[in-house]
């Protein structure tokens, strides 16, 4: 059997003239299944051929009569025959099966006593996991599983059960898309599983009296019969859906799909097989179709209600309490509260409450009546009887209340009577609050409410029926009573705290002031007033920011508490215990230890302790690590494997550093912990520890001279690096004397014997008696010139003489305090036998210089050069700040608590999956070359940024062979590609990163295996070994050494562990650990020659453990097409890339989001029991990948009464350095990704999942829906929805932080905004799923509150911040304006008022609570001093600005999303931005979202400055309006202050005729939006397209607002002469009409005569022009018109005209097609053209400025400045050498 070749003209994506691939049997993808006896490392596991052996078991199972069966098949090739499944699908589920199996197989303590038969607990347990969503389903729709084994442990159920888990595996593999409907692949199993169990049972087919056989086989029978059907269906929906442009409601995404099997009816409809007439399938007619199933996304803002109704319940009861009490007018409620009346008055509550749940029946109902139908009838009859029992309780209420009122009114007081109808009231209130009482008993006894909820008995669906629909997900969601407790208490705190400040800062003192309000007689309005004289408005205008912010500070209350609850976590956590090299150092001591404890697995013994006992050991354990109780520290010695095992790792992290060029080659060796040699006694410490320890102790023993040996010891001692260095500077001179001495020579046993002498002083304790320690400075100076003469390339012989002279006569003459006779030195073998009678001087023909070319040597003797002559403390090593980071984190995580580490052969297993589109792999040289406008390459700017990396990086090259720099284009292209892509945020990165896990695996497997003397030996000979040849190839990744110098890893003289493995680290990494890489265009790159396809073949190429999963379009002409997904890795043997597997896809990948599809055809590839989804914007760390198989260990730990589903891990975001604006984004990022994640995981318990880098439990996820959600548009933040999806179905999901991975993140505004755009338009289309609102429904209160304030109400409180200030300065305006302001000026309660709404105004303006999460976690990790210093910088370098920028961007995204939709995934690009950008790309991105918006809010605050008698006051004005002000100015400044050159004067200049080109050019069909304003305009109005009728009326009720302008200033004109008739309003409309007929007329004759008759065209602009000032003359002479009214008037009718506009824009449908269209086109770019001139003015005003344009600079790269960045000679293009 070979491949199935693909027709070579027809192929897309197939690799072109490549040869034949080898035959099937001999391409495999980890193991080789198909054949256990070829020689493999993964196959010495005995459990790989026990699990292999076990499918082999075919035995006496009953063939199918019309497919042939060869001898060497197994169970997955008998039910691939059987069912006819695809051969490549079986190919690939049986390496799934048996490297599952088999892995599970080694974990079993204790193993089992046949090691080479399947174990039955393993597939047993398997199978429960497995099948476990099954099993629910069948009980959930009350059907009998189909999975039947005996009670009695049969041998042959061993069989059966593998059956039906290979089953589950070949209908996932080959289900494509239906993957995202789990219950859809249970429904198929089910069925399938019936007919398995039949041919089992060799039961008797009724219709052909034969042996019963499937209904499906043949060659891809199961996939044309079942699968696409299904996938056609979906197919037909989503070409319905208009490209996701159609409303939601109208078509079915995945969801409804797979709703359908959530009850009974797909049995009766679908039947099996499948009854394709069924009204289920897309070939019915539309109008006939099953329709939406279980939920109807209705695009409305009521959404945020419906959803989270019980939220707004609790607001809106406090807030009409506190209004009812706080009216009262006491000091404090509980005064008020004494009151009959206010008691009654709070009464009201429960009609008020009554009346939100009418409310939230009408919505319901509202919403989902497209559900019912003949089916789901009762669904309709309990909307229907739920809105009319609300409505009765409604009724009910008030007419009691009403009664209560009138009792007491015929009585003037609180009779018996009317005191009696209060208790029947209450009576009434008791049985209406029944359900809450049952709902809060459930609440506190959680496990009694999941017991109710998860049992599938007849009589609890009846119970439960009135209250929600019964659906699969989202039962039995409660925790744990701890959890309970927990999440419970942290938002009680919130909520005493939020409801005490309403009540008495916002609610209270409002009540004098609108009492006054409400007083005061409306007699001067300035303008005609409809509502009479009450003040209603005004007091409506006075109260509504109050509102808002009412409604939204619970946020900034839940944002304090959790910045310090989170905070209190990560203290208890030890976080930031270690922040700097400074404190490793104190520590350095106990880190082999907690290496040794964290890393290395500990040694199980036979009787197991009680696990109880053993964590408590465990714990006391991590104590002692951490603060060095009791013995602080073993001393380890050089000869301790421990010490060795240490220096291994410490010295593979630190090569990884150097391979990174992350630090120099100089820093390695000062950080490299070298292994024992010259018979040195003691650890040898980096040198960066101990680089002055040994002059501070030569120093003490001169001053201690007369003190005893103990004494001076002691003190020496006190610091163990003091004692090492000491100790090793002496062994190391002890072996290196004789050593250069010829052995023959007498000088070699006097230095022998002068050693000698001096160690047995040292052993009798008499050093300080016998020898003058004064002397010791003169001694260590000598024998520090003599090392530093060794060293030398070239050595003076003669110097060499002279020194060992004079140190021999210091040592021998002056260093006893006794002095001896030459005849006793003669004696005692310290002097030459014959020196009177020889002619030569001592040492002058012994010594003997060393090989120049032994590096080992040179290395030994450059660390004990710098022991012995160090003075610096070596406080900046390693300089490079990154390398800090990591080394101080990852010390600092061995003294966190994690899970102690299991053998590699006993670890989980797991995969990575990265989804790649077409993204940069690697940067080319034309890339690195290519110049912007200023000069700048893309290699200058890196150059600059990461100077000392550049520097480490030549240095490397230069080692490796490259002679002259300016060859590294040539010789060393390669290396320099890498180093760049290394830097960005490129595919090879992320590569890079990822391929570290197989790199550690392989190290721990062999330090897990390794004897004592395999570890002490192979660390000597890696030295040796590695120093003998630097050209040695050791690469980690298994690359043969032949090869381009690019594909070798040219290693320094350190060389690595890889040295000392023996072969099978290699098959337990492998079965470990796999990487994919989803690139679905990969066989489309390979086809088109695409470069990208060359360097992912590189990447393979260099990376053995890498996969790429591709979509191969196979054309079989007649316009049909064939798909596939296929798995491609690069064979070593063959050098060459070949097909591992080719499953063909039911049809065309994306119907759905693209990266969730993705995902999706390449998960079959996967392996493991984990999977670590990794986006192509991350990268990991060698040293945080030695931590997995710690953190894979969680996974067994129970968290609350579920063991984990989801691990969260926290992330570093690597780009914060680029500049203050990605420092900025960083920093925002860095406090979500770990203070906020952890306090969503502890306490609240709704962490989800937030893209990546989190680790997912892959067989609970494989049967439920995958890794994400993927239906078009709603699923666009496609990741949230695999937390939701986890949550709901009963998951589980931590947060680990002792254990990082890097994140890349957007570097610039456009970048960010887009991305900022991108998140909040999927939180808006999120507002509208079912998920979010059956998690608000589902979950008890408290953890509803913690996922609405931490998903959607986060975007929707950010709106309500923007709309506050509308709403505050609309309302400033209206008094003002109306004139009710002059009129209450005088009553001093209406300026607390106003003080009142200033503060809360001010305060959430400032945004400062916003900042605090950020700055609790960079004091736990910094510092409180750095974290305050850092904040400040930020304010510098105005933080604030962009903050508030990115404020305007989520409101503006957030807000449209959810009146009209149209979000989508917007590209940002994640490149290095060093470019300008232009006027005109800046206007085209933010002219809707921030330049009108601030437009408009400035004109209110102009003409409120004009109008206003409060503003006459300079100090008031400023404190009212100073923030809305910060506003306007953030939004249209913001984009030019963080744009590169944003103020250099040409680029102005060249932008404003650029944007003027652009507003003026033609549009058409072809043009883009680039190079057209009037695209662009058609463009910006795409939402209101989408729409529904909901919609456009909300819009065009928000624009009328631009309206009130010319209203309210008419009445103030001169010409008005203080009228208040409503004839003056409908007259300044003649002045509209009289201005847009003058526009008309001149756009007439500019096209009639303005080419042909240009006399014409001028005489009608004359005309034109003495009219309007004879009329402007006329009316300033007769009527009161002044001219400052001109101005004043422009205000009032520019805003009309733009109204006039937005609703044009409305009402495009209707309007296109008249000629009204063209006028109004043509006076939107005469706004368009206003606007940009509005915000280039102040532009062009700061480039005019002398200086501004590097002051502008400073601040937007000044994090890069302070570290050697000059990007004021970038920016200008000098490039200096």
């Amino acid at each position: 059997m070979h491949l199935r070749q693909r027709p070579g003209a027809a192929v897309r994506g197939g690799a072109v003239n490549q040869p034949r691939p080898p035959p099937m049997n001999s391409v495999y993808n980890i193991i080789p299944v198909h054949d256990l006896l070829t020689d493999h490392p993964s196959l010495r596991h005995p459990e790989v051929r026990a699990a292999a052996a076990a499918l082999r078991a075919v035995g006496d199972l009953p063939k199918h009569q019309f497919m042939a069966w060869e001898p060497e098949m197994d169970l997955l090739d008998w039910l691939r025959l059987l069912f006819g499944f695809q051969n490549d699908n079986a190919r690939n589920q049986r390496e799934h099966l048996v490297l599952h199996l088999a892995n599970s197989q080694m974990r079993l303590e204790p193993p089992p006593a046949i090691v080479d038969a399947l174990d039955g607990g393993v597939l047993r347990r398997f199978r429960r996991k497995l099948l476990h969503n099954y099993t629910a389903w069948c009980s959930f729709l009350g059907l009998k599983s189909n999975v039947v084994l005996s009670t009695r442990r049969d041998p042959t159920d061993l069989r059966r059960e593998l059956l039906y888990v290979a089953l589950f595996l070949l209908i996932w593999g080959e289900s494509g898309n239906l993957r995202f409907a789990p219950e859809c692949i249970c429904y198929i199993y089910h069925f399938t599983a019936r007919e398995l169990n039949y041919v089992l049972d060799e039961h008797i087919d009724r219709d052909t009296g034969r042996p019963f056989m499937p209904t499906v086989s043949g060659d891809c029978g199961f996939l044309k019969s079942v699968i696409m059907p299904i996938y056609n269906t979906i197919k037909v929906e989503v070409e319905s859906s208009r490209d996701g442009k159609a409303p939601h409601s109208a078509w079915r995404n995945y969801d409804d799909i797979n709703e359908y099997f959530w009850s009974r009816r797909c049995l009766k409809k679908l039947g099996w097989p499948l009854s394709f007439d069924c009204s289920f399938f897309g070939t019915t007619p539309k109008d006939k179709r099953v329709g939406k199933t279980g939920f109807v996304e209705l695009r409305t803002f009521w959404n945020i209600y419906k959803s989270f109704d019980r939220l707004w319940v609790m607001l809106i009861l406090f807030f009409q309490a506190a209004i009812i009490v706080a009216w009262e007018g006491k000091t404090y409620p509980w005064e008020a509260l004494e009151s009959r009346d206010a008691q009654v008055k709070l009464l009201t509550l429960f009609i008020t409450w009554s009346g939100l749940r009418l409310l939230q029946s009408l919505l319901d109902a509202g919403t989902q009546y497209s559900l019912v139908t003949r089916e789901t009838v009762w669904l309709g009859v309990r909307m229907v009887l739920k809105s009319m029992v609300a409505l009765a309780w409604t009724v009910l209420f008030a007419v009691y209340y009403g009664i209560i009122w009138i009792e007491k009114g015929s009585r003037r007081n609180w009779s018996d009577e009317a005191n009696q109808k209060v208790i029947m009231f209450l009576k009434i209130v008791f049985c209406f609050l029944l359900p809450e009482m049952s709902a809060l008993l459930l609440f506190i006894l959680p496990w009694l409410r999941n017991f109710i909820e998860r049992s599938d008995w007849r009589i609890v669906y009846l119970l439960t029926w009135w209250f929600h629909t019964r659906i699969f997900v989202g039962r039995g969601v409660r925790q744990a009573l701890v959890d309970n407790v927990k999440y419970t208490g942290f938002w009680a705190g919130i909520l005493a705290s939020k409801f005490s400040f309403s009540y008495f800062v916002q609610i209270k003192p409002l009540v004098a002031p609108t009492r006054a309000l409400l007083k005061l007689k409306g007699e001067g309005y300035k303008w005609h007033e409809f509502f009479g004289s009450t003040n209603r408005i005004a007091v409506l205008f006075l109260w509504l920011p109050v509102v808002l912010v009412y409604f939204m500070d619970l946020q900034i209350w839940y944002s304090i508490f959790s910045s310090f609850y989170g905070g209190t976590i990560g203290l208890f956590s030890h976080l930031g215990e270690i922040r700097n090299i400074s404190q490793l150092r104190l520590r350095f001591q106990f880190f082999a230890s907690a290496m040794q404890f964290n890393l290395m697995p500990e040694e199980k013994l036979l009787s197991q302790q009680a696990t109880l006992l053993k964590k408590l050991r465990e714990a006391i354990h991590r104590l002692r690590l951490r603060y060095g109780i009791g013995q602080p520290y073993k001393k380890i010695e050089s000869s301790q494997v421990e010490a060795t095992r240490f220096a291994l790792i410490w010295n593979e992290i630190i090569t990884t550093f150097r391979e990174e060029d992350l630090i120099s080659d100089e820093e390695f060796e000062l950080l490299e912990l070298p292994p024992n040699c010259w018979n040195i006694r003691v650890i040898r410490w980096p040198c960066f520890l101990i680089c002055n320890e040994l002059l501070l102790a030569v120093s003490q023993a001169k001053e201690l001279e007369d003190d005893s040996d103990m004494s001076l010891w002691l003190k020496i001692c006190k610091n163990e690096y003091g004692r090492c260095a000491v100790i090793e500077a002496y062994d190391s001179i002890k072996y290196l004397l004789p050593m250069i001495l010829k052995v023959d020579k007498e000088e070699f046993a006097i230095v022998t014997n002068i050693f000698r002498e001096i160690d047995t002083y040292i052993e009798m304790r008499k050093l300080t008696e016998t020898y003058k320690m004064s002397l010791l400075p003169k001694l260590h100076a000598k024998v520090s010139e003599f090392v530093k003469l060794l060293i030398q390339p070239k050595k003076d012989m003669n110097k060499a003489v002279n020194l060992l002279q004079a140190l021999y006569e210091l040592c021998v003459r002056e260093f006893p305090k006794v002095k001896k006779t030459v005849p006793q030195l003669i004696e005692e073998g310290l002097a030459l036998q014959n020196h009177k009678t020889d002619g030569g001087l001592l040492f002058e023909n012994a010594i003997e210089f060393p090989d120049a070319e032994d590096e080992v040597f040179n290395r030994q003797l450059r660390r004990l050069h710098t022991i012995l002559t160090s003075r610096d403390a070596m406080h900046n090593v390693p300089l490079n700040l990154e390398a800090r980071r990591r080394i101080a984190f990852f010390s600092n995580s061995l003294f966190m608590n994690m899970p102690r580490a299991p053998y590699v052969e006993k670890m989980l297993a797991f995969s990575v999956m990265t989804p790649y589109y077409d993204e940069e792999v690697l940067y080319s040289k034309e890339a690195l070359r290519k110049e912007n406008e200023d000069g700048i390459t893309t290699l200058f700017y890196l150059q600059k940024i990461y100077e000392d990396e550049w520097k480490n990086f030549m240095e490397r090259m230069h080692r490796e062979g490259l002679k002259d720099e300016d060859d590294i284009w040539t010789a060393k292209a390669w290396d320099l590609r890498l180093w760049v892509s290394y830097r960005g945020q490129t595919l090879s990165r992320t590569v890079r990163g990822m391929m570290y896990y197989y790199r550690a695996l392989k190290m721990l497997s062999f330090l897990d295996s390794a004897s004592e003397m395999d570890i002490r030996q192979g660390s000597e000979n890696i030295f040796s070994r590695g120093s003998s040849s630097t050209n040695r190839n050791s690469n980690l990744n298994g690359l043969p050494s032949d090869g381009p110098p690019s594909q070798r890893n040219i290693r320094r003289a350190e060389s690595s562990v890889s040295l000392l493995f023996k072969g099978h680290e290699y098959g337990s990494a492998l079965m470990k650990f796999s990487y994919v890489l989803a690139c679905q265009m990969y066989g489309r790159h390979k086809a088109d020659k695409n470069p990208r396809a060359d360097d992912i073949l590189y990447l393979m190429k260099k990376n053995e453990a890498l996969r790429v999963a591709y979509v191969d379009e196979v054309s079989l002409g007649r316009e049909e097409t064939e798909y596939y997904s296929v798995l491609v890795k690069f064979d070593q043997e063959l050098q060459r890339e070949v097909e591992i597997y080719r499953v063909r896809l039911p049809g065309r990948l994306k119907l759905g989001e693209g990266k969730p599809e993705n995902q999706n055809h390449a998960i079959i590839f996967t392996r493991g029991d984990a999977l670590q989804t990794i986006d192509m914007n991350q990268d990991n760390y060698f040293e945080e990948a030695l931590k997995m198989r710690n953190l894979l260990q969680e996974f067994i730990t129970p968290y609350g009464i579920n063991r984990p589903t989801i691990l969260g891990v926290r992330e570093n975001i690597f780009t914060g350095s680029v500049s203050s604006l990605a420092w900025f984004m960083s920093a925002q990022e860095t406090s979500f990704v770990t203070l906020g994640q952890r306090v969503l995981a502890n306490p609240l318990k709704v962490r989800m999942h937030y893209g990546h880098p989190d680790v997912f439990d892959r067989f609970w996820f494989l049967s439920r829906g995958g890794i994400s959600k993927a239906s078009r548009v709603i699923n666009i933040s496609e990741d949230i929805f695999a937390g939701f999806n986890c949550t709901l179905r009963g998951g589980n999901v931590t947060h680990h932080e002792y254990i990082q991975v890097g994140k890349g993140r957007d570097v610039g505004l456009n970048q960010i905004s887009m991305f900022e755009a991108k998140v909040a338009s999927g939180n808006g289309e999120q507002v509208l799923s079912r998920d979010v609102y059956r998690l608000g429904h589902r979950l008890d209160f408290f953890r509803m509150l913690s996922v609405f304030y931490t998903t959607v109400g986060f975007y929707f409180n950010s709106m309500v911040i923007v709309l506050t200030v509308y709403a505050f300065l609309w309302g400033r305006l209206y008094m003002a304006l109306s004139g009710i302001e002059k009129e209450a000026q005088d009553n001093t309660s209406n300026y607390e008022a106003l003080g009142a709404v200033i503060n809360q105004q001010f305060i959430i303006q400032l945004g400062l609570f916003t900042a605090l999460p950020m700055v609790v976690e960079n004091s736990l990790e910094h510092g409180f001093l750095p974290a305050i210093w850092d904040f400040l910088t930020m304010q510098f370098q105005l933080a604030s600005l962009f903050y508030t920028f990115s404020l305007g961007t989520r409101t503006h995204f957030f807000g449209r999303t959810i009146l009209h939709g149209g979000a989508k995934y917007r590209a940002t690009g994640r490149g290095f931005v060093v470019g300008h950008k232009s006027f005109a790309e800046n206007y085209r991105l933010y002219a809707r979202s921030h330049f009108v918006k601030a437009i408009e809010l400035g004109i209110i605050l102009v003409v409120y400055a004009f109008h206003s008698p409060v503003a006459k006051d300079t100090f008031v004005y400023i404190a009212l309006t100073i923030s809305s002000w910060f506003l306007v100015i953030s939004w249209i400044m913001s984009p030019f202050v963080f744009n590169p050159s944003g103020f250099d004067w040409l680029k102005t200049v060249y932008d404003f005729e650029d944007f003027m080109n652009w507003i003026w050019s033609p549009g058409g069909p072809f043009r883009k939006a680039e190079y057209s304003w009037e695209t662009w305009w058609y463009e910006e109005q795409d939402h209101l397209r989408t729409t529904g009728i909901w919609g456009k009326l909300l819009e065009i009720i928000l624009d009328l607002r631009f309206f009130f302008f010319q209203y309210a200033i008419v009445y103030q004109l001169g010409i008005a002469g203080r009228s208040t008739s409503i004839a003056v309003y409908l007259i300044s409309w003649v002045y509209v009409v009289v201005v847009v007929g003058i526009y008309i007329t001149i756009a007439y004759a500019r096209d009639k005569y303005a080419t042909t008759e240009h006399l014409y065209y001028r005489l009608v602009q004359f005309l034109v022009i003495v009219v309007i000032v004879l009329v402007l003359v006329l009316l300033l002479e007769f009527t009161g018109l002044k001219f400052i009214d001109l101005f004043t008037s422009s205000l009032a009718f520019i805003p009309t005209g733009w109204g006039m506009i937005l609703i044009a824009q409305v009402l495009r449908p209707f309007l296109q097609s008249t000629i009204v269209w063209e006028t109004v086109v043509s006076l939107a770019r005469i706004y368009d053209l206003l606007f940009g001139i509005t915000v280039m003015a102040p532009v062009a005003l700061l480039s005019w400025l002398p200086g501004f344009q590097s002051m502008q600079t400073r601040i937007l790269f000044n994090e890069a400045f302070s570290r050697g960045l000059q990007i004021s000679r970038i920016l200008s293009g000098k490039k200096s050498a």
